[in-house]
């Protein structure tokens, strides 16, 4: 399984890609909206796990421009943030959430 990792906290992005890897799945990292977009875009990703608040775009709108291109993959978001109308909002996009002090 190939896995998008979009979060622009580098430390926190190579701590998930690193527990990642040990459960031996591929994993590549992006750490802006824009570039994570373009990643997803390839077609090449299993799963995207994508932080809300990105430099650049967001999380809710790169899954936005996602979805309107059609892309279905299967998307957890990761924030911090917990308000229940962020939340609503990923799921109405079509996501999963993971709080970040899941971690």
């Amino acid at each position: 399984m190939r896995i998008l990792l979009v979060e622009d906290e580098k430390p926190l992005s190579a701590a998930i890609v690193k527990m990642l890897e040990q459960e031996h799945f591929a994993l590549d990292a992006a750490y802006t909206g824009p570039d994570g977009l373009d990643c997803v875009l390839s077609g090449i990703y299993d799963a995207i796990v994508l932080d809300v608040m990105l430099p650049g775009m967001d999380g809710f709108a790169v899954l936005r421009a996602l979805r309107q291109q059609g892309v279905s993959t299967p998307v957890l978001m990761l924030t911090a943030r917990g308000g229940v109308q962020d939340r609503v909002q990923g799921l109405n996009l079509g996501a999963d959430y993971l709080p970040a002090q899941a971690l």
